[in-house]
C-alpha cells in the first residue's frame, strides 16, 4: 500500500499497518514522519473497513523519541510539511496520540528500543507486545528536559504510581521483563515475532462487533478518573446504544447458529 515519507502504511486484513520507517536513526520522530502519523489516525478512523491499527517499527527498532537534530534542520520557508506544522501547532501532540485518541483499538509491537517519544506514543496505545530485547524509558530528566508528550499525566494512571515515578524521576531504561511487570506492556514475546503476535491480536479484534469494540475503548477512556457512581452511570450511557443495534442481534443469532456473525456496523 506504500505510504509516505519516514512511515510505511499496509492493510493486513481489517488492520491498518503503520511502521515508523527510519532504521538509520532507530525510528527517531521526524516532522514528516509526525505529519504522515496523524494522517494514519485519521484515515483508520474515516475508514469503516478499518477495525484496529498496528503501530510498529522498521529495522528491529521501536522508536529512539524525537530527532532533535532533524527538527532544528533548516529548511525553506514553503516545505509542505513546516507548513502544516505552522497551520496546526498542535499536529504533532495529534500525531503522538497526546490530543488524538483513534476509534479504532491501537495495538503496539514493540522490538529495540522504545525510548522517550517512543515510551510516550506507547502510553497511548490500546494493547501493547514487545519482543525480548526491547526497551523502554524516559530520559528526558537525564538531558534537563521535560517528558512533555503526556507521560507525567498518563503513566501514573496506567501503572502504579511509585513505578510511574521511578520512571519518571531516575531516567533510567527498562527492560521488556520489568517494563511487563509494572504493566507498562502486556505481553513479551520472542525477538522478531512481535508484529506477529500483534497481528494474531488484531485478528481477534476484528472479529468481533465494531462498534461494540468502540463502545468499549471510549467507556474505558472517559470513565478513568471518575467516582465509581459516575463511571457506572456513564457506562450504561455507552453500553445501552450497543444492545440496539442490528450486529447485536446478528451476534446472538450466529451464536445460536452455530457460525461466525457477520457485522455490518448497523
Amino acid at each position: 500500500m506504500g505510504g509516505t515519507e519516514h512511515l510505511t502504511v499496509e492493510r493486513s486484513g481489517a488492520t491498518l499497518v503503520l511502521t515508523l520507517d527510519r532504521p538509520e536513526a532507530k525510528n527517531a520522530l521526524s516532522l514528516p514522519m509526525l505529519a504522515a502519523l496523524h494522517d494514519g489516525w485519521l484515515r483508520a478512523d474515516a475508514d469503516d473497513t478499518i477495525r484496529s491499527v498496528v503501530l510498529t517499527g522498521a529495522g528491529g527498532a521501536f522508536c529512539s523519541g524525537m530527532d532533535l537534530k532533524a527538527l532544528a534542520a533548516r529548511a525553506p520557508d514553503d516545505d509542505p510539511v513546516r507548513e502544516r506544522f505552522r497551520a496546526d501547532p498542535d499536529l504533532h501532540w495529534k500525531a503522538m496520540l497526546r490530543h488524538y485518541r483513534p476509534r479504532k483499538p491501537v495495538i503496539a509491537a514493540v522490538e529495540g528500543p522504545c525510548v522517550a517519544g517512543g515510551t510516550e506514543i506507547l502510553q497511548g496505545t490500546d494493547i501493547r507486545i514487545a519482543g525480548r530485547g526491547a526497551t523502554f524509558g524516559l530520559f528526558e530528566v537525564r538531558r534537563g528536559l521535560f517528558p512533555i508528550g503526556g507521560s507525567t499525566v498518563r503513566l501514573p494512571r496506567q501503572i502504579p504510581r511509585t513505578h510511574a515515578l521511578e520512571m519518571l524521576l531516575t531516567g533510567r531504561p527498562y527492560t521488556a521483563a520489568e517494563a511487563e511487570r509494572i504493566g507498562l506492556i502486556g505481553r513479551v514475546v520472542a525477538d522478531g515475532t512481535a508484529l506477529e503476535a500483534a497481528l494474531e491480536t488484531a485478528a481477534l479484534v476484528n472479529a468481533n462487533g465494531p462498534l461494540a469494540v468502540e463502545a468499549v475503548k471510549a467507556s474505558v477512556h472517559d470513565t478513568a478518573g471518575l467516582s465509581e457512581t459516575e463511571a457506572l452511570a456513564l457506562e450504561l450511557e455507552r453500553g445501552r446504544p450497543v444492545f440496539d443495534t442490528d450486529d447485536a442481534k446478528e451476534g446472538a443469532r450466529a451464536f445460536a447458529e452455530k457460525r461466525p456473525p457477520v457485522y455490518r456496523r448497523a
